[in-house]
């Protein structure tokens, strides 16, 4: 049986039909798969998490782990990271363009050594020096000028260290002249020598001292012969996250921090 002459073509204009209305649907449908990945994401509820680095004075160590899963729980949505060192090594590594948010430093001249990479900084917490000695205090020492016994193995701070400013600030303005067995890169490495046994004195923070009660003892110096260290907090200029940076500087101004900075020894600003 043969085909009438239109028979084929009517079957091809049917097809390209079909072809036209299945392209027409599919333009629809992508644009809306594209829609609902995009509006998914923005509408689903779910709040998005900053996340902040801190970069803290080694004396912070303690408190700011407590501190820190304080703000987390007070602020669902943000999660903070810590990084320890001495002051000096946290400010090379400002001008060396390490990735954070904010800055807490042990004094103030290292702050303001870094006016053109930090907001403008604030005061949180002050604190002084004791002599730390293994616990009994075996060596019997009582007082600032026990430190020149050239037979007691005393350990100091860095003199480029906040630690082992005030301490040698301490020593001159009582005329004592005192040699370390060796000088520390902060003050926790310091405490960690008497700790071990392997220095009989050293001058660290009083807090630091408090934190290791069990292992050390804590010779106090009197006011009148101490220092007290300062510690500025401020936002980098490089954060990427700089509302929620500021929002922790502000927070350690305010009560709750520092009722937990006065818990651990650290008097208020």
């Amino acid at each position: 049986m043969s085909l009438s002459p239109s028979t084929g073509p009517s079957r091809t204009r049917r097809a390209v039909l079909a072809l036209t209305a299945a392209a027409a649907l599919l333009v629809p449908l992508t644009a809306c798969g594209g829609d609902d990945g995009g509006g998914g994401d923005s509408g689903s509820g779910k709040q998005s998490k900053s996340a902040l680095t801190v970069l803290a004075a080694a004396s912070l160590t303690d408190v700011f782990k407590t501190a820190g899963a304080a703000y987390e729980k007070a602020h669902p949505g943000t999660e903070i990271t810590f990084s320890f060192a001495g002051s000096q090594e946290l400010a090379a590594q400002v001008r060396q363009g390490a990735p954070a948010d904010a800055l807490v430093t042990a004094d103030t001249k290292t702050m303001d050594g870094l006016k053109g990479e930090t907001g403008t900084p604030v005061i949180i917490a002050r604190n002084r020096l004791v002599i730390a000695v293994e616990e009994g205090n075996p060596q019997k020492v009582a007082a600032l000028k026990d430190l020149t016994d050239s037979g007691l193995k005393v350990v100091l701070a860095a003199p480029e260290v906040p630690a082992g400013r005030y301490s040698r600030q301490v020593l001159d303005a009582q005329k004592l002249i005192v040699k370390p067995v060796s000088q520390e890169p902060n003050v926790r490495a310091v405490l960690s020598k008497v700790e071990l046994g392997e220095a009989d004195a050293g001058l660290v923070y009083k807090t630091d001292a408090a934190g290791a009660a069990d292992k050390v003892d804590a010779i106090e110096i009197p006011d009148a012969q101490n220092a007290v260290a300062q510690y500025p907090a401020a936002t980098l200029k490089t954060t990427k996250n700089a509302d929620a940076a500021a929002a922790f500087v502000e927070w350690l101004k305010g009560p709750e921090a520092q009722r937990i900075l006065s818990g651990a020894g650290f008097q208020q600003p």
